[in-house]
């Protein structure tokens, strides 16, 4: 539903969704592969503000991933709204900043200002915490007057809209052709407190959720826009946070999968504990979930304990990631390094597990305190949270601080080592992809996805195949694939392992940090200040020729 308060005027909302400093996760080096697609995933946040705004209120929605705000659209406005994550601070500012010139009052809201908004005092207004009241108040501000406050404003959330009452998020007001993946939202909240992670405070211990009817609903928009993307992204904090909900829900995607002829492939975020879940993988399987993010972060037990984690050991963990892959989940894994608990024994437990376990795809980041998370809560007390800009992280380790670091450079070189990726990819053409569904082609025959395609397929075999220097690695891979008929496994283990290699080389040469969190300001700076030519060489020019 939209803001039901009565207002007196009609307003203009540029919402403006901040560019991303590249990491790991965004496989920014794939996008040249697909032909036209730009970012990685559209913002909930931002879409569903934009929606939940007045009847008669204009809004208009720029992704800077895509295309940078003009002076134009800060012309037309008559207020800026921003979101964004920790990551996104540095561009979070400079958006702050343009509009400012444009003598235009700022707001923002989203997950980095409700955990630290102290690090935004540029902006007029901050919203923090989920919508609800306090997004009432910033309407009825905004329609009061425009004028920029002689100080600035806080609004925090008390009471949140239910998600059964969220508007669906302003899907048309995106190019959704644009991104690598599409993104949904199911709840928010989880009920676990791992000590690194800011969900309970942020969202919640007790999850929230949308009806059925509500998210079938959503994907008939987004599956309404020409050119969107073939694979949606659950990005609830938990997707089996309340299981007994997930279990319900999933009968309904199925029988929408069913209806539409299946266009559409699904992945989320859960705990390694839904392995002991037979009955939701199941139907998982059937509503064609291809993937799951899993917070590992440490194959090491000990250390699970430390950061209140043992959870991921309620059934051991080989077994769990087995478990998955026989349900056609390919799991993707997010991996901590600077545990309390480390030893110099723990870097080889790493590499070890990264090879037995035959996870394609791990995030490897260096610990780094948020705040709002029992971590923070306890360095802070230890006396043990830095602020040095010229480390990789805020922390103060147990370990030397070179010592950490260069232990995460040696994981990240073995597991991005490109015989080893497409290895850990033939290990799943093996053992998960056999296990999917056979879904209709009717569904999948579209002239956007033949054409996109036929984009990728030219530029896997070009830059991967034959000018890149792993395509020995790469035919390999792709060879035992295809003599199991698995072609589209060739078209993802190419841009995913082509985006991870040339990603890890940049990294290793110092140009990104170590951490999800943190923004390698440096290199963001050196990026604004090259050419438009210098930075399109850098993406584009053949790796070998690049490193």
């Amino acid at each position: 539903m939209r803001c039901t308060l009565p207002v007196q005027t009609k307003r203009r909302i540029l919402c403006v969704f901040p560019a991303y400093t590249p990491s790991f996760g965004t496989f920014s080096h794939a996008y040249p592969l697909m032909g036209g697609v730009k970012a990685f995933m559209p913002p909930q946040g931002l879409l569903l503000i934009s929606a939940y705004m007045p009847e008669g209120w204009e809004c208009r929605f720029v992704d800077e991933n895509i295309k940078r705000a003009t002076p134009e659209e800060f012309a037309w406005a008559d207020a800026v709204f921003v979101s964004g994550m920790h990551i996104q601070e540095p561009q979070i500012h400079e958006i702050a900043k343009r509009a400012h010139a444009a003598g235009k009052v700022t707001v923002l809201g989203g997950p980095s200002v409700s955990g630290a908004p102290e690090k935004y005092p540029d902006f007029d207004y901050l919203h923090m915490g989920e919508i609800g009241d306090a997004t009432d108040e910033l309407v009825s501000i905004l329609d009061r007057d425009l004028t920029r406050p002689s100080a600035q404003v806080r609004l925090e959330t008390k009471e949140r809209l239910p998600l059964s009452d969220f508007p669906a998020p302003a899907y048309e007001a995106a190019p959704l052709k644009r991104y690598l993946i599409g993104s949904l939202q199911f709840s928010s909240g989880c009920p676990y407190r791992c000590e690194f992670c800011d969900i309970p405070q942020l969202y919640g211990r007790q999850p929230r959720l949308k009806s059925a009817e509500q998210m079938c609903a959503e994907l008939d928009a987004i599956i309404s826009q020409p050119g969107h993307p073939a694979v949606v992204y659950f990005v609830d904090d938990n997707f089996i946070a309340n299981r007994k909900a997930t279990r319900d829900m999933l009968p309904h995607l199925v029988a929408w999968q069913k209806k539409n002829d299946y266009p559409l492939q699904f992945a989320c975020e859960a705990t390694l504990n839904m392995a002991k879940q037979p009955e939701i993988l199941e139907l998982m399987r059937q509503a064609n979930f291809m993937t799951v993010f899993v917070g590992i972060e440490t194959p090491e037990e000990d250390a699970l304990k430390g950061i209140d984690k043992t959870h991921n050991a309620a059934v051991p963990m080989y077994g769990a990631i087995e478990t998955l892959n026989s349900y056609g989940l390919e799991v993707t894994s997010g991996i901590i390094l600077g545990l309390d608990t480390e030893s110099d024994a723990s870097e080889q437990y790493l590499i070890d597990f990264i090879d037995k376990s035959g996870i394609p795809v791990l995030t490897i980041n260096i610990l780094q305190a948020l705040p709002k998370t029992p971590l923070w809560d306890r360095l802070e007390k230890e006396g043990r949270l830095l602020h040095d800009a010229s480390l990789e992280s805020n922390v103060l380790f147990k370990r030397p601080h070179d010592t950490v670091v260069s232990s995460w450079r040696r994981a990240i070189a073995h597991a991005y080592e490109p015989e080893k990726i497409f290895e850990r990819f033939k290990h799943q053409c093996a053992t998960t992809y056999p296990h999917r569904i056979k879904t209709p082609t009717k569904g999948k025959l579209t002239f956007t996805n033949l054409r996109r395609g036929l984009i990728l397929g030219f530029n896997i075999i070009t830059r991967v195949g034959i000018f890149s220097d792993y395509r020995r690695p790469f035919w390999s891979a792709a060879g035992y694939a295809l003599k199991r008929g698995q072609i589209e496994a060739v078209f993802n283990m190419g841009f995913v392992a082509h985006h991870l290699i040339r990603f890890t080389r940049e990294a290793l040469r110092g140009e990104h940090n170590a951490s999800f969190y943190a923004a390698k300001a440096a290199e963001t700076e050196a990026a604004r200040q090259r050419s438009w030519w210098e930075n399109a060489r850098k993406r584009f020019v053949p790796e070998r020729e690049a490193a």
